[in-house]
């Protein structure tokens, strides 16, 4: 037997080895495993959920270096396939990733401050909203609700939709800010001003809206026009930190996970000197249960300068100025449901958004909605609504009874 044809016998077993090895360090998920020779193996006893088929063995070396980062940019480039059921596989990988990761907390959140000392600046927060949000209107558009509501849906009945959830999401925010007529509303980060133009219409209110994405804001401005609501909308392309108004109401929804946890005691005196001293405020962020940094994906290619905050961490906007919490509450499920339907709707439209970017571009975005799915569904990650008021504020509710009786909603 000569050299080539030993090499050539051992090399599917060599490739079987690794893939059994990365697949353990994982937590050895149900899948099945089927290499670019056709060699297809099980992981384990039970049934596959699905089968992840290795296209080319340099997509191996890549998740031998980094398992997050080899895996997503080999599956956006087609040298991985996973034949059945994508948000089954993310499914099964994150909640076996999840029940792994036993590393205690203090390393996680040593890599989380580590992190953080990347500070975004103000130019690099210009870029980060950029790579991401100014994709295009038409692009988000296309699997959106026609609201454009980028953020986690409220499904506050079983059969809800999910322009019917978003339109519940945005009136569960303002039935926590205990909204009024004639009363002044900053929002930090508006998206293309949905939420903005909800509690102006219906709630009566002046809003002051800030966002970095010049499409987002152009988009708003002109909705808000065709509304009728330049009177009591205002949308302002410009840095969050810049607001230097006072309100009655300070909300964020969606906008957190950008600010950078090097930013958040800024952010905690920006909304000390903005609310007044019987304000109420709402910020509404993806989270986690502990500190940990960003997935590296994540951060490479879809958010740039992202930070999903613990509580404990989310307290360094409110401790050092002393502001009340009032209210926590973690719709986590309800944000899992939304990217299973931004998925649907994205596949739905797959070969419109492949003519606009590219095929590697729309594997890119399938990976990231799954993925996102699969990290609410296993508690990776968490969606917190963190309801507060400055201290000594004593016009806040004593019960939860206005969250739920009958308001505005309009679909």
């Amino acid at each position: 037997m000569n050299t080539e044809t030993t090499r050539s016998l051992a090399e599917p077993q060599f490739d079987r080895s690794v893939m059994r090895w990365i697949m353990q360090r994982i937590g050895n998920p149900r899948i099945s495993i089927r290499l670019w020779n056709g060699d297809e193996f099980p992981i384990t006893n039970e049934r596959p959920v699905a089968c992840m088929e290795i296209r080319e063995r340099r997509a191996i070396f890549e998740m031998l270096r980094s398992p997050s980062l080899g895996f997503g940019e080999s599956y956006s480039q087609g040298l991985i396939e996973i034949h059945g059921d994508l948000l089954a596989f993310a499914n099964e990988v994150t909640a076996v990733l999840a029940n792994k990761r036993e590393d205690g907390y203090y390393g996680p959140k040593l890599r989380s401050l580590l992190y953080a000392m990347n500070r975004n600046s103000l130019a690099r927060s210009k870029q980060n909203v950029y790579h991401h949000y100014d994709l295009g209107n038409d692009f988000y558009k296309l699997w959106l609700d026609e609201r454009l509501v980028y953020t986690c849906a409220y499904y506050d009945t079983p059969t809800a939709t999910l322009a019917e959830a978003q339109v519940a999401k945005l009136d569960h925010v303002c039935r926590k800010l205990r909204l009024q007529p004639g009363q002044k509303v900053i929002e930090a980060g508006c998206g293309w001003g949905a939420l903005a133009m909800h509690m102006a219409e219906h709630y009566g209110v002046e809003v002051i809206a800030y966002n970095r994405s010049k499409e987002q804001v152009a988009f708003a401005r002109e909705r808000a026009g065709a509304r009728n609501l330049e009177r009591l909308v205002t949308f302002v392309e410009d840095d969050y930190r810049r607001i230097n108004e006072r309100c009655d109401a300070f909300v964020s929804v969606g906008m957190l996970e950008h600010v950078g946890l090097a930013n958040f005691k800024g952010l905690g005196a920006l909304i000390k000197r903005s609310l007044k001293p019987d304000g109420i405020g709402l910020i509404h962020t993806i989270g986690r249960s502990f500190p940990n940094k960003m997935d590296p994906w994540i951060v490479k290619h879809i958010f740039p300068g992202g930070h999903a905050p613990s509580l404990a961490e989310m307290m360094s906007i409110f401790e050092p100025q002393k502001i009340s919490i009032l209210d926590v509450e973690n719709l986590r499920l309800h944000y899992a449901r939304t990217c299973e339907a931004w998925l649907r709707n994205f596949n739905a439209v797959a070969d419109q958004v492949a003519d606009m970017y590219s095929e590697e571009f729309v594997r890119m975005w399938r990976l990231y909605l799954a993925g996102s799915s699969a990290g609410f569904e296993s508690g990776t990650l968490q969606l917190y609504q963190v309801v507060f008021a400055p201290r000594g504020n004593n016009k806040v509710p004593w019960t939860r009874d206005h969250l739920y009786a009958e308001g505005p909603r309009t679909h």
